[in-house]
């Protein structure tokens, strides 16, 4: 995948040598309050980032990972990723403690799914934990609506095109 850029962000392809830096980035503890876990060392990002850079096992799965670079400070905010397979694709999205609060995770977030869509996947989804009122408005900015759709405690938010054309939910 080549990088993508925004008014304010370069979303770049995923390397191996990004975990020093990533590391940082992904230290907070309170990053995983919702989804569970904790910060990975440096030596488990380069290992992670080394399956993720291979690429998916099942050749009919493609992975992206992009990490955000943020122009102004010229350093890695986060990343947003995407799972894609038979025209449809499931996106996540991190950003630093730090960078939080700045609009980041939704441009970010906004420039996958449009590349997505321009390349005709037909349906988007995201997994939202209920109370993560942040992230929400992530998968909103992105063009996903919510569904009443629970996985793993989470709520399904989607966007689809169907033969008619673009679905409503998309703004």
């Amino acid at each position: 995948m080549r990088p993508l850029s925004t008014e304010r962000l370069d979303l770049v392809p995923l390397r191996v040598e990004h975990a020093e830096e990533m590391t940082g980035v992904l230290a907070d503890p309170a990053l995983h309050e919702f989804t569970g876990g904790e910060p990975a060392t440096a030596e488990q990002l380069r290992l992670r980032y080394e399956r993720q850079v291979a690429g998916s096992p099942d050749p009919a799965v493609t992975w992206l990972n992009l990490v955000i670079r943020l122009r102004g400070e010229d350093r890695l905010t986060g990343y947003v990723q995407a799972t894609v397979a038979e025209g449809r694709a499931e996106i996540a999205w991190v950003v630093g403690t730090p960078w939080q609060g700045r609009g980041i995770a939704s441009e970010s977030a906004r420039a996958l799914a449009d590349w997505l869509r321009s390349t005709g996947v037909r349906e988007i989804v995201a997994h939202v934990h209920p109370a993560h009122a942040a992230s929400a408005s992530v998968a909103e900015a992105a063009g996903l609506t919510r569904t009443d759709t629970v996985v793993d405690g989470e709520l399904r938010w989607r966007w689809v095109t169907t033969a008619e054309g673009t679905d409503a939910s998309y703004r």
